[in-house]
């Protein structure tokens, strides 16, 4: 839990009650604190009402689109750093037990560490070019 919250990004959102800066900076007195908390999460299968909620921003998709149509806008949704340190503790954990019982669909690329759409594309021209050649 360390290294997540460590290797973590520094943003924070008005919803955190402390900088997180100031979490990373007293990680050693925080840390059983935290991993507390998210372990009660991961337990009960839900985040504490705290952390539940999100400073929602609207963001025009394009600059020169206009601003007067509500359709032209997207939600960009800010959430609070504990929220995303249990999201990040979930998906390493689901990732590694798909991976260790062999679940993962081996051509899959998309959300996968070390694979990307450029390791799908070589894959499909490598396979393109061995069968015409």
């Amino acid at each position: 839990m360390r290294d997540v919250i460590m290797k973590s990004p520094s943003k924070q959102c008005s919803l955190d009650p402390i900088p997180t800066s100031v979490v990373k900076g007293c990680i050693d007195v925080l840390l059983p604190f935290l991993a507390a908390m998210c372990s009660a999460s991961l337990a009960e299968g839900c985040l504490p009402v705290s952390q539940r909620h999100a400073v929602v921003t609207p963001l025009l998709k394009k600059a020169h689109l206009d601003a007067a149509e509500m359709k032209n806008y997207r939600p960009v949704s800010n959430l609070s750093f504990i929220s995303k340190v249990v999201e990040r503790l979930v998906s390493a954990q689901l990732v590694r037990y798909l991976q260790e019982h062999n679940l993962m669909p081996c051509m899959q690329s998309a959300y996968r560490r070390h694979h990307s759409t450029e390791t799908a594309l070589l894959r499909v021209l490598s396979d393109f070019f061995h069968r015409s050649g």
